[in-house]
């Protein structure tokens, strides 16, 4: 089981990622326009620079929805590869079989 700290940490990005996504998106979108003037691009990227560093996709980890486990995580079940080998084997994950040839 993950720290909480690390769990509450990785949900407070996701929230602010949220909550200035459309702000960031504005802000590249000027910064990124090439027929503007280079000031009001530069302006745009000091903007961006001024945003929480948190606020910032990238910084969201993938972690397993079961134990918070950060690493070997499967995107398809959201969980890591410890509790997905886990609960397939007792059979609570609808279409998981185990491979026999």
């Amino acid at each position: 089981m993950a720290k909480k700290s690390a769990i509450e940490k990785n949900n407070m990005r996701k929230r602010l990622v949220a909550k200035y996504a459309a702000k960031r998106a504005a802000l590249l979108e000027i910064a990124n326009n090439r027929e503007l003037p280079i000031e009001e691009r530069f302006k745009a990227r000091l903007d961006l620079a001024k945003l929480p560093r948190n606020s910032a996709k990238v910084r969201i980890r993938n972690r397993c929805g079961v134990t918070g486990r950060p690493r070997g995580y499967h995107r398809k079940f959201n969980m890591s590869r410890v509790s997905l080998r886990d609960l397939a084997s007792e059979g609570q994950l609808p279409g998981v079989v185990k491979a026999s040839w």
